[in-house]
């Protein structure tokens, strides 16, 4: 009940469960008791909801610091997505963990604890889609090599990855650009990589000349922002703006129907076929800037595969641009214009993580909190856990506002 409560227990916890397992041992056994007070612990709203209940005295619309049992469970659901650990609860229990040294030390261990794979698997889940691959069903006339196996390598490739430089404490430039990344024979065969063998994933060396590498190179990404029968350079741009860059383009607005695509000619240049988005008057100020971002990912097909051809229409054109960076051509144009402000792509990613951390959107009042996390990222080389430790001592983690 201690660890299920995630925190002390105290008498009056005890009698609904006991009840149950007297009653559960009179009309069974001992085994059945057990059985039925463990039920009733895991069926307890004390377990299965994290409710932070305000201080009787604190005024309404108040902030306020959360207790270290709180704190307790912010940090375990963040970083491991789990309830704490003895040492944590120890530590929250004992009235120490708030203090800055022993929140510094908890946080710097449950990072090297093999649980914080979950950040790769939940928080990476959510923030690069890659919960979306389930969805992807590739038009099998004409990717007749894709199936499950393939599906289910590209979101290992792209959790292996993110945790490496987690577990590493990487600079998260290198999530935009790597020399190496995880394969095994099924993934490589699909990239064109020589000599991987087995089913067994491993870190690979890419040569200088690689065409794989970041996250904008993964067959996950490409192929979550793709349809089933082509690339998408729309919701690829929208993809990087919003989840890399951090500048997301405003939705659609009311009322303007789609562009019929059957009106333009199939056999057209992506570029071409999406003119007509840049030349309506409704659509051209977002689509100017969303479309080239997303052609500057046209080498690589809806299911991430390289080419530098399209079809019968010629060389691929992937030139691009992004605001307030300028023009470049194609995937390294990119990654080189979103690496040269690195402090756009960290307030990107903090963002994104005090939304997991929080379990809430972050608002205006935030924003201040997330200057900070950057600005002292910034003095560290944007290692991940200054990312980490700079969200975990910010005011929005530590403190909350009364009702």
């Amino acid at each position: 009940m201690r660890r299920a409560y995630r925190r002390p227990v105290v008498d009056d916890d005890f009698k609904r469960p006991m009840a149950l397992y007297r009653q559960g041992r009179v009309d069974g056994n001992f085994d059945t008791g057990i059985g039925i007070a463990l039920s009733a612990v895991l069926m307890s709203p004390k377990f299965l909801f994290r409710v932070e209940v305000d201080p009787t005295d604190v005024e309404p619309r108040t902030a306020y610091e959360i207790t270290d049992l709180e704190l307790a469970s912010r940090l375990s659901f963040f970083l491991w997505s789990s309830i704490p650990d003895d040492e944590l609860l120890d530590a929250a229990i004992r009235g120490e963990l708030s203090r800055p040294e022993e929140l510094l030390h908890q946080t710097r261990r449950m990072l090297l604890d093999s649980r914080s794979f979950n950040l790769a698997r939940n928080f990476a889940g959510q923030w690069l889609r890659l919960r979306n691959l389930e969805a992807v069903s590739p038009n099998v006339r004409l990717y007749p090599d894709f199936d499950d196996n393939l599906r289910q390598a590209f979101r290992q490739e792209t959790e292996l990855f993110f945790d490496a430089i987690v577990r590493e404490d990487r600079s998260i430039v290198e999530l935009l650009k790597s020399d190496y990344t995880f394969l095994n024979e099924r993934l490589a065969k699909h990239y064109g990589i020589p000599n991987i063998y087995g089913s067994r994933f491993r870190r690979v060396a890419l040569d200088a000349g690689s065409k794989r590498g970041g996250l904008l190179r993964h067959g996950s990404i490409l192929s979550v922002t793709s349809y089933a029968t082509r690339t998408s350079p729309v919701i690829r741009g929208v993809w990087v703006l919003d989840n890399i860059f951090g500048a997301p383009p405003p939705p659609p607005l009311p009322n303007v129907p789609s562009l019929d695509e059957n009106t333009v000619a199939a056999n057209l240049p992506m570029r071409e076929r999406l003119a007509a988005h840049r030349n309506n008057v409704v659509c051209a100020n977002c689509h100017r800037t969303i479309d080239p971002v997303g052609f500057a990912l046209e080498n690589f097909d809806a299911i991430g595969r390289w080419r530098d051809h399209e079809g019968d229409n010629g060389r691929m054109d992937a030139s691009g641009g992004l605001p307030g960076i300028g023009d470049f051509v194609g995937v390294e144009g990119l990654e080189e214009g979103l690496v040269s402000s690195p402090e756009l792509f960290a307030g990107t990613l903090a963002e994104k993580l005090l939304t997991f951390a929080l379990g809430r959107g972050v608002d205006y009042y935030d924003a201040p909190a997330i200057r900070q996390i950057v600005r002292e990222a910034e003095s560290n080389d944007f290692r991940f856990s200054s990312l980490i430790l700079g969200i975990v001592k910010s005011v929005p983690f530590q403190m909350r506002n009364s009702t």
